[in-house]
């Protein structure tokens, strides 16, 4: 899979990698191979400058120097020394830490003290001169002399840990020799750091140039720092201002915290801004941007090439940042320090993890990649020559800040292009939005007709289709009532069946035979009537039934209703009576109630059928009408009164309601009812606007009553 897809270019990428490491090692080469001149180291202490001009040619004073391990001596000490013949017989090349110096058969730890001696011979012009000394950052205090005249301290120099202050600074002193040597002593205690000692150059040379070129050094450090700063705090502001691109977010913390930490090498220029900033304040804040550059442009990877990055790798730099940022705020720098070169191989980790993804990125040609990739073996090389310069293995120091502003500087090129073509996105985006909502505006013109149309439509069909809703619910509601009453009613009835078919089947008893399928026979007209009026009820009470409303004269129709039932009722043994009292039928103002003629029958045959079912021979069932005036509605009240037993007070209330039954005591007949009458009563009287009602005082019969309300006197009237 590799091979398939470096086939097609690969070469290229790696040829132009190639080159930009070449260039980078020739440049490296070149500035530490080509010095300002031919470099003069002393021996054995001694520096011999005599044929040497350093008031225009500043000098870098490396080479060995005296050194007394564990001592601190002034000037005068070692004078005293010398004149009692007191010779060093040890020597440290400088620069360079006293960390692993073999001493009585043993190396040198970093914690201590020493005093470093150099004698400078200088020719007849220098010695008339004024002259300068530049004092990089010295682990970590430190005292100087230059022919007895203490030139330089930075912080405090004791023999122990309870009595140093550290502190890093970097000063430029200025001293007349006056005379042909210059002897300079320095004292050096470090128990804060790994490395304790003298590990920078020391520069001699003339006021004027060698303040000159601290100048540039300082002014070249601060146009990194500022441009660091204000390119990281640009993109941070642009991410507040837009926060879904994640991009600028990390890119500006990035540069933000190296633009910090170019405060912190080199020249340390936090120390001239604050002189009093706390030494260990100073270190954890170096080695927390170091710990976390890794993972913040891990981040900024993912977001430019995303899914480039690992879930594993990206868990992996979380959880090693993390531990590492841990490790240094809570623990002394004597401790961290140690781990510098364990961050560096982290941090290199990072990045040559990230170029193989730039490297597959660039292959499959996405924007970007091969630029990022290019100024990433830039920087990468500039970082390596960094930890190796701290860990005392390279001669070219601090270059990562100018590593770090040719990374920015072209990540600003890779953040605008795409930034631009954003913009240039939105534009035409925009404008393909004008000319659609131009052809938008063109169909609105018509759309509020089209509207219109569509929505009569659809409420003409939305009507059709709620009328048929309700139809199709009305008959399923009919449906299950229907349903549900056969199966309720008719259990008992043909259970009752069954049992007989059995009893006849079985020959139980073959000489009642006859008599049960005269039950059968009766029970079987029982249950087809009972059908007929569970449909009829179940059409009731969903709506089903037609009513066909017409006014009529209330007496007029009673009286039509007992002169077709009179016959049938006093076949039955009872007497039957009509009472409309004195009310005549020529009346004007008779009361009027608009009724389906056939239906109200129906009802009042119902009431006057149950009074025949429980009243005993020789009884009597009285049709009455009267007009109650007393409510705010005049209304006409039909009753149908009973000489039976009566009804219980206490299931007056129950009567009504479907299969309720109540065997009266001193029956003849012995009819069974449905018990569906009376429910099939209430459903046409309701459809009507009236209401129907019962009283009893479970003794002397009881008495139905029907209420109508009174048609209006205006309206034509059937006769």
């Amino acid at each position: 899979m590799m091979r398939d897809i470096l086939r097609f270019g690969s070469r290229t990428i790696l040829l132009r990698i190639a080159v930009v490491i070449v260039v980078g090692l020739v440049a490296s080469y070149a500035l530490v191979s080509a010095p300002d001149s031919p470099r003069i180291k002393s021996e054995e202490g001694i520096l011999d400058l005599t044929e040497d001009h350093v008031s225009n040619n500043p000098r870098k004073l490396q080479g060995e120097w005296a050194f007394y391990w564990q001592e601190l001596l002034s000037p005068e000490d070692i004078r005293s020394r010398m004149e009692q013949g007191g010779q060093t017989d040890r020597y440290i090349n400088i620069p360079g830490s006293w960390l692993g110096y073999p001493l009585d058969g043993q190396e040198l730890k970093g914690e201590g003290f020493a005093t470093f001696r150099l004698v400078i011979e200088l020719n007849k012009q220098d010695r008339n001169e004024r002259l300068a000394l530049r004092l990089p950052a010295i682990f970590h205090s430190y005292k100087l002399w230059a022919n007895g005249e203490l030139l330089a301290e930075v912080g405090t120099v004791a023999p122990d840990k309870s009595g140093v202050t550290p502190r890093l600074a970097t000063k430029l002193v200025f001293f007349q020799p006056e005379s042909d040597t210059v002897e300079l002593v320095m004292q050096v205690a470090n128990f804060h750091h790994k490395r304790g000692g003298i590990t920078q150059d020391i520069e001699l040379g003339g006021s004027d140039a060698l303040t000159v070129k601290t100048h540039l050094r300082i002014a070249a450090d601060m146009f990194i720092t500022a441009s660091l700063l204000v390119i990281g705090i640009y993109h941070l502001l642009l991410f507040m201002l837009r926060r879904k691109d994640k991009a600028p977010l990390y890119f500006g913390l990035f540069t933000v915290l190296f633009g910090i930490r170019s405060l912190l090498v080199g020249e340390l220029m936090i120390t001239q801004l604050w002189p009093a900033i706390p030494w260990e304040l100073q270190f954890k804040i170096e080695y927390l941007i170091l710990c976390s550059s890794g993972y913040i442009i891990t981040m900024y990877f993912e977001c430019i090439f995303p899914n480039y990055v690992s879930r594993w790798f990206r868990l992996g730099t979380r959880i090693a940042t993390g531990a590492l940022c841990l490790v240094v705020v809570a623990t002394p720098a004597l401790i961290y320090s140690k781990m510098l070169p364990m961050i560096g191989v982290i941090v290199v980790l990072h990045m040559a993890y990230l170029m193989v993804g730039l490297a597959h990125a660039a292959v499959r040609r996405m924007e970007g990649a091969l630029t990022f990739l290019l100024v990433s073996v830039v920087t990468l090389v500039t970082v390596i020559n960094d930890f190796l310069y701290y860990n005392e293995w390279s001669v070219i120091g601090n270059t990562s800040p100018l590593g770090l502003l040719v990374f920015t500087i072209a990540q600003i090129v890779l953040l605008s292009s795409r930034f631009t073509r954003a913009a240039t996105n939105e534009e035409r985006i925009a404008r393909e939005l004008q000319e659609a909502n131009d052809k938008l505006s063109e169909m609105n013109a018509n759309l509020e007709r089209i509207v219109m149309e569509r929505t009569h439509d659809l409420s003409a069909a939305h009507e059709d289709l709620r009328a048929s809703y309700e139809r199709l619910l009305h008959s399923e509601q009919g449906r299950k009532k229907l349903l549900a009453y056969i199966t309720h009613d008719l259990r008992m009835p043909l259970s009752s069946m069954l049992g007989y078919v059995e009893a006849v089947k079985d020959m139980v008893r073959p000489e009642r035979n006859e008599q049960y399928l005269k039950y059968i026979r009766d029970n079987t007209i029982r249950i087809n009537r009972m059908i007929e009026e569970l449909s009829f009820l179940s059409h009731l009470e969903t709506g089903q039934v037609a009513y066909r409303m017409e006014p009529v004269h209330a007496i007029h129709f009673l009286r039509g209703f007992f002169e077709q039932y009179e016959l049938v009722v006093r076949d039955a043994g009872l007497d039957f009576i009509l009472d409309i009292g004195n009310t005549e039928d020529q009346r004007p103002d008779l009361p009027v109630v608009e009724i389906d003629a056939q239906r109200l029958e129906q009802a009042l045959f119902n009431l006057v059928s149950n009074a025949m079912k429980f009243t005993s021979s020789g009884g009597v069932v009285r049709l009455a009408l009267a007009v109650d005036e007393a409510q705010d509605a005049r209304c006409a009240i039909i009753s149908v009164q009973d000489s039976g037993t009566g009804i219980p007070p206490e299931q007056l209330e129950q009567i009504f309601d479907r299969n309720y039954r109540y065997d009266r005591s001193g029956m003849e007949n012995g009819v069974e009812g449905s018990g569906l009458g009376l429910a099939i009563c209430r459903e046409i009287v309701q459809a009507h606007g009236g209401a129907v009602r019962a009283e009893s005082d479970g003794k002397t019969g009881s008495i139905f009553y029907v209420s109508l309300p009174l048609y209006s006197r205006d309206r034509k009237v059937t006769a």
